[in-house]
């Protein structure tokens, strides 16, 4: 199916033009006021003609052939009227009706699957069903249901969402611009993703924008997210899911699978997507990334203002959200103590004075100076522009600006900067658009502001060199079951993987047991060997410390006798016996198999802490070692790793080792395993070492168990 014929049509026709209120007649309100008409056909038996056009009784009316129709009447008249545009030469369909498989039952999702097949058969690109459509600002292609001000949007930003009222409601926004406006709906043929991708090869589109519930093509979708990643083109999502009530009503909503929100996390950390929490922000954050003229060139940033109390509030904000101020170089210091009155101290975040607001040629000299520096990336301008003008600053501001910009603009030594309001207030929109027009996006009011700094920073940190980005999604869906390995045969498979564990034998009686622990030295561990009991400990079924023949005896007889006790129909292979590791800190490695993006690395603090503290990080698999480090370090026990308090820095290096093997075995197994866990792993000064494991695989498994 050919996307192009969907959103960059040659011709176009309106199945159920009107001119009532609604889907039909504000879709032709939209094309009479902004389409070429030559490019349009309106279709209704009922008219002769709507808002001035003329209107055709039957498709077959219709005197050329049309590349995209837009249906706009009932649900039980989508078949014919696809047949019948399909004999025109359509290949692309605009669906508003709903009633399909958003609403749940069996009968509204056997419609959807029966619209699919049509659609398949006679080769259409469906957007929707129950979806508000598409504009198309580059070519001026208007699909849309919804009527909004009238006024120039085209633009640079390319949104897609999975809400028809949340895409109006971002165009309704004074100063977005884009380059597609697309409502998904259900997404019955051509996807989100489709969409997606799409945008990301778009040349017109300089930042994608999205509205996300859940994502039906997995591999497509880190496909098109990995291509933007190698093109630095910004995806900033807004996504659905975060609460399970939400999961919930986004699964109703679209029918997409909602997936875990912290799996989605961290698929996005790993291909440097933005992601936003309200639709506040990722109206703003598109819109910045949409104006500036060049990315920073580093990740810091120079606030200057015209008062302390201003000066004050951007030093606490940048604290807040983790924007770096550098400290201006002396040569800074220096001509910036010649330009300001002798009452004023330069520093970063930086209090002009109100003795700058009416200087033109002054302001103009203190930005230079500013921008001059080689410790700045970005320039955060600190003023609040009101619908009416007032006070008269803005004037000098501005035209100080505009001298800057067009002198460093010719010689190549421009850096972007953004400007910041105290106070969210109506803009006057000629100076917003003189600004804009000069790389400068007004940001929403400061603390808003401060977290757009921090996404866009954290984008220009973002180094796609240093990610694996290959992702090891299963290539069959999951099985309803499972089945565990012990952890003998469990350490068994990881010790090919370079993952060290003490020296350890299943014994099957005491003597056994004892000779074992003689012949490793003590002390020793015994633990139950039974792949029906996950949780040992929970029954009794560990002994730690064990440091003579008698101890060994003794805890093999209460080991099982707890495991009989507690879980008389577990398979028991035997007693465990394993040298003690020396005592290093508790960390915890892990995996999940996630249904769509596949295995999901974890690293925390280990033992009981996990649960107690759940400080963990998590990555896609495969994970690289730079990924792995940053995981790591990440972690807010890092300090523990870094040698706190006196204590000896630990072998994170090694840590980062492990997390990439274990990533590595799960990427090989990705199919068959579910589950893995390695928890304690101690950090010692020199090397770590894994005292647990468990494997829980998926019940068809083909994975081959460790052997004694």
């Amino acid at each position: 199916m050919d996307i192009t014929k969907l959103l960059v049509p040659r011709t176009i026709c309106v199945v159920g033009a009107s001119e009532k209120e609604g889907f039909g007649g504000d879709t032709c309100r939209n094309i009479v006021k902004y389409m070429d008409l030559s490019r349009v056909f309106f279709v209704n038996p009922k008219r002769d003609s709507v808002f001035g056009v003329p209107c055709y009784q039957t498709i077959d009316a219709v005197p050329e052939s049309f590349d995209l129709v837009i249906i706009c009447t009932p649900k039980s008249t989508v078949h014919d009227l696809l047949r019948q545009a399909h004999l025109k030469g359509a290949r692309a369909c605009v669906l508003y009706a709903s009633g399909y498989s958003e609403v749940g039952t069996v009968e509204c999702r056997r419609d959807e699957e029966e619209l699919q097949h049509l659609c398949i058969k006679l080769d259409i690109a469906l957007m929707g069903p129950n979806c508000a459509g598409f504009i198309n600002f580059n070519d001026q292609v208007q699909a849309f249901a919804f009527i909004s001000e009238e006024r120039d949007r085209r633009g640079s930003v390319g949104l897609i969402s999975q809400s028809g009222q949340l895409c109006a409601s971002l165009m309704d926004s004074p100063n977005m611009k884009f380059s597609y406006a697309i409502s998904s709906g259900n997404s019955s043929i051509i996807t989100m993703e489709d969409y997606l991708e799409f945008l990301v090869n778009d040349n017109g589109t300089k930042v994608v924008a999205l509205y996300l519930e859940g994502v039906k093509k997995p591999e497509q979708f880190a496909a098109s997210l990995r291509k933007a990643a190698v093109k630095r083109k910004p995806i900033v999502v807004l996504k659905a899911g975060r609460s399970a009530k939400s999961r919930q009503i986004a699964s109703s909503h679209t029918g997409s699978l909602a997936g875990s929100d912290e799996v989605y996390d961290a698929l996005f950390r790993k291909f440097g997507v933005v992601r936003v929490s309200d639709m506040e922000e990722l109206l703003a954050t598109s819109l910045l990334f949409s104006v500036l003229p060049q990315l920073p060139d580093k990740s810091t940033v120079a606030s200057i203002n015209f008062s302390g109390g201003e000066t004050g509030i951007c030093a606490d904000l940048g604290f807040i959200y983790g924007i770096d101020f550098p400290d201006f170089s002396d040569s800074t210091l220096n001509k910036l103590k010649e330009m300001l009155p002798f009452y004023a101290t330069p520093n970063n975040p930086l209090d002009m004075t109100a003795s700058l607001s009416n200087d033109t040629d002054g302001y103009a000299g203190v930005l230079r100076t500013v921008m001059d520096d080689e410790n700045v990336g970005l320039i955060a301008i600190g003023y609040t522009l009101l619908l009416q003008i007032v006070d008269p600053c803005i004037h000098y501001m501005c035209a100080g600006i505009e001298k800057v910009v067009k002198e460093r603009a010719a010689s190549g030594c421009l850096k972007p900067m953004v400007m910041i309001p105290f106070i969210e207030n109506t803009r006057n929109y000629e100076y917003m658009e003189t600004l804009e027009q000069l790389g400068i996006t007004i940001l929403p009011s400061s603390d808003y502001a401060f977290r757009i700094l921090k996404y866009l920073m954290d984008f220009v940190k973002y180094d796609y060199s240093q990610v694996d980005s290959t992702l090891s999604i299963p290539s069959k869906p999951p099985t309803q079951g499972t089945k565990a390995l012990t952890e003998h045969q469990s350490k068994k498979l990881l010790a090919k993987y370079g993952i060290h564990t003490p020296p350890e034998k299943v014994c099957t009686s005491k003597e056994a047991a004892v000779d074992f622990a003689s012949e490793c030295g003590y002390p020793v561990v015994a633990k139950i060997d039974s792949s029906d009991i996950l949780h040992k400990s929970d029954i009794g079924g560990v002994k730690v410390n064990l440091k003579t023949a008698q101890e060994v005896e003794k805890a093999f007889d209460a080991i099982m006798d707890n495991a009989k006790s507690h879980m008389p129909h577990a398979h028991i292979g035997g007693i465990l016996v394993q040298k003690m590791a020396d005592a290093g800190l508790e960390v915890i490695v892990g995996v999940n198999n996630d249904a769509q993006f596949g295995p999901v690395v974890l690293c925390g603090l280990g033992g009981v802490f996990v649960e107690i503290f759940q400080d963990t990080s998590l990555c896609l698999a495969p994970v690289s070692k730079a990924e792995a480090l940053s995981m790591v370090n990440s972690l807010q026990s890092a300090k523990l790793l870094q040698g706190y308090r006196g204590k000896p820095k630990l072998d994170s290096d090694s840590l980062a080792d492990i997390i990439v093997n274990i990533a590595k075995f799960a990427s090989d197994h990705k199919d068959t395993l579910q589950e893995l866990d390695i928890n304690p792993l101690f950090v010692y000064k020199n090397g770590v070492c894994a005292v647990d494991a468990l494997i829980i695989n998926r019940a068809d498994n083909n994975l081959k168990q460790g052997a004694d």
